[in-house]
């Protein structure tokens, strides 16, 4: 590519942290958009988010914020000449639709409709699109996954779980993210496509829990609990802002296999997820 340029939308989240030096170090020139203004560096243009913002060439495109932020900045891509533009969603859009949590239901579905008004917009106009449905991320303690249950381990000593809690999951670390929207940026044969990117090490959630034990350096403690105390827990625990997100219908999917495959990924953009190993930069302070 000619024009090694590329916006960067939600630069300061947990995957634009990444991200960024992952393109400098690739030798794009990047310009990072957020809500939070940074200073600039050698490296790296920061700039305030808004759809206001004024229009500058900027061809190639990094959505990292929530997709169902994208549609009200697609008018302003288009007017700063966008050609291509990756955009991170979620396998969230397959695992929470027709949850019985209704906050968890309208995710998935915020998800789908954000997918398809991308999709739509990009084919109209001849832009060419990749979309990346990532599983549970994690990564330097910031993010809303291994993290809160770190946090949770350290404050109450143990770890709830509905059941054998044998259900399947495949977390994938944040900079193996970043990476994959950086290939997705620059394979040829990836547009207008989207792609499931899950981690490099599929295992049961109590061990994967039992890991973060490990990594704190405890002796796994998971205490088997009925749902009913799940549903009376996640009511008293709504009250403490932290854990407002939470509801039963997580202790639910304890026990479903939440897996997807990534050989497309791999065939296409060179997708090698690591292995679920946490390191002590992985945990929250």
């Amino acid at each position: 590519m000619c024009d090694r340029l590329v916006g960067v939308l939600g630069a300061s989240s947990l995957v634009g942290t990444c991200l960024v030096p992952t393109l400098g170090n690739a030798g794009w020139r990047v310009i990072a958009f957020s809500r939070q203004m940074k200073a600039s560096d050698f490296d790296v243009e920061w700039r305030q988010l808004s759809p206001s913002s004024t229009f500058e060439r900027i061809l190639y495109w990094i959505c990292v914020a929530p997709i169902w932020v994208l549609p009200e900045y697609l008018a302003w891509l288009e007017a700063c000449g966008a050609r291509r533009i990756v955009a991170l969603s979620s396998t969230s859009r397959f695992t929470k639709v027709g949850s019985d949590d209704t906050a968890e239901a309208a995710v998935a579905v915020r998800l789908i409709e954000a997918e398809e008004c991308v999709q739509a917009w990009a084919e109209s106009r001849g832009i060419e699109w990749v979309i990346l449905r990532p599983t549970l991320i994690y990564g330097f303690g910031h993010d809303k996954n291994i993290s809160e249950i770190a946090r949770f381990i350290r404050r109450f000593g143990f770890f709830p779980v509905l059941g054998k809690a044998t259900g399947l999951r495949q977390p994938i670390h944040a900079k193996d993210v970043a990476v994959t929207c950086l290939a997705a940026l620059e394979a040829p044969n990836a547009s207008n496509r989207a792609y499931s990117i899950s981690g490099g090490e599929t295992l049961a959630y109590r061990e994967m829990v039992a890991r973060v034990f490990a990594a704190l350096g405890l002796r796994p403690r998971l205490l088997t609990v009925p749902l009913w105390t799940f549903h009376l827990a996640v009511a008293m625990l709504r009250y403490v802002p932290r854990y407002r997100q939470w509801s039963a219908a997580m202790a639910e999917r304890m026990n479903s296999d939440l897996v997807f495959g990534h050989t497309e990924a791999v065939q296409d953009l060179g997708f090698e997820p690591r292995q679920f190993t946490l390191a002590a930069e992985d945990l929250p302070i």
